[in-house]
């Protein structure tokens, strides 16, 4: 063989293998491009007390135009054990990542169920945040009353639906009369022995967290809300809002979600 020929062999097998190294490369940028995209896609979302799925319509309706999967739970409300088996059943029939959102009492729902492995960040929107073995009773004791709870109303079978006649002026006062007679008429009850009950694990002690505090909520006092949020080490964000601030703050609460699957 000529040396030319040689030098020929040489140049050609080098090529080779650079050619080879930067299909690896494209592939595993690829694989990482694809991995980035996953952790956007899927985002969970549970409703509290006196409500049920449909009032994340606004942010499901956002989210979905944004590329994201979306979950609207319907949980029983029978107990929190009963809505964090839920959950977590929801949250086993995911494909990749999830961001785990919680209104209101879905706030002591996530944080139990959101310690699935699945589950990357935690969204507190108006909400409950609870630390290991404290139930929603416990943490009423950190923070004003809440008097607009008064609109809640026993059954005689430990159920308590919110009557309708309050649920504008106590959860509900920057919404339209229709959306608020659409909310008390949709109202799903939740068992009254449920506030009792206490969280086993808790997510937020592993997982970075978000908060939306609502500074005019008058069935979640405001300052109960800022000390449950800066207990939690959450990222803070607030807005002058009801109790309904998923409703009347849809992209605030949209942006905020997106920042935990960006994250």
């Amino acid at each position: 063989m000529s040396v030319l020929n040689r030098r020929s062999l040489i140049a050609m097998s080098a090529a080779a293998a650079l050619a080879g190294i930067m299909r690896q490369r494209a592939s595993a940028q690829t694989g990482t491009n694809e991995m980035a995209e996953q952790k956007t896609k899927n985002v969970v979302l549970v409703h509290g007390a006196f409500t049920d799925g449909n009032c994340w319509s606004e942010v499901i309706l956002r989210l979905a135009s944004k590329g994201y999967t979306v979950t609207a739970a319907q949980i029983p409300m029978t107990s929190l054990a009963d809505d964090i088996a839920y959950i977590k059943n929801v949250l086993s029939r995911q494909s990749g990542p999830v961001v785990l959102v919680g209104h209101s009492w879905g706030g002591m729902v996530i944080t139990e169920a959101g310690l699935s492995p699945n589950v990357t960040s935690l969204v507190y929107v108006s909400a409950l945040v609870p630390d290991e073995n404290e139930s929603a009773i416990d943490l009423q004791n950190h923070g004003s009353p809440s008097s607009g709870m008064e609109g809640a109303r026993p059954d005689g079978r430990n159920s308590l639906w919110f009557d309708p006649a309050y649920y504008g002026p106590a959860l509900a006062g920057d919404l339209p009369p229709e959306r608020i007679q659409l909310l008390a008429a949709t109202q799903k009850p939740i068992a009254a022995t449920s506030f009792g009950e206490k969280v086993v694990g808790t997510a937020w002690k592993k997982k970075p967290s978000w908060y939306l505090l609502s500074r005019n909520d008058r069935a979640l006092a405001p300052e109960l809300q800022s000390w449950m949020a800066h207990r939690s080490q959450a990222a803070i964000t607030e807005v002058f809002s009801s109790h309904m601030s998923l409703i009347s703050h849809a992209d605030v609460v949209t942006a905020l979600i997106e920042d935990a699957a960006q994250a």
